[in-house]
């Protein structure tokens, strides 16, 4: 039975570290670049973009395509980014918990 109250309170434990760190990844901000820094996305680690910078050689009607391709580019290497951080947080979470393998994180 001791067992199983010292399982209930890792769980609770684990709850509010869960809610602790889902609002520091909201503070986490990582920038996705693409084009040599032409373009750069800047998100949080809860994947809402917070801006977008272009540079000012792009913005010609003939280097639309090229843009858009370089925006997709930025977006997915800032989302990359910012899942790396949410994974790292999750680990410093789960690491301490002493959870079972396959608890935490893949």
């Amino acid at each position: 039975m001791a067992d199983f109250l010292g399982m209930m309170k890792q769980a609770a434990q684990l709850q509010s570290k869960m809610q602790e760190m889902q609002e520091q990844l909201g503070n986490v901000e990582v920038e996705g670049i693409s084009g040599g820094g032409l373009v750069a996305v800047r998100m949080t680690a809860k994947m809402e973009v917070k801006g977008i910078k272009i540079d000012p050689s792009l913005m010609k009607p003939e280097e639309r395509e090229v843009l858009e391709d370089l925006l997709v580019t930025a977006h997915g290497d800032a989302r990359r980014k910012a899942e790396t951080a949410m994974q790292e947080k999750m680990m410093a979470l789960t690491g301490g918990l002493g959870l079972p393998p396959g608890f935490g994180p893949t």
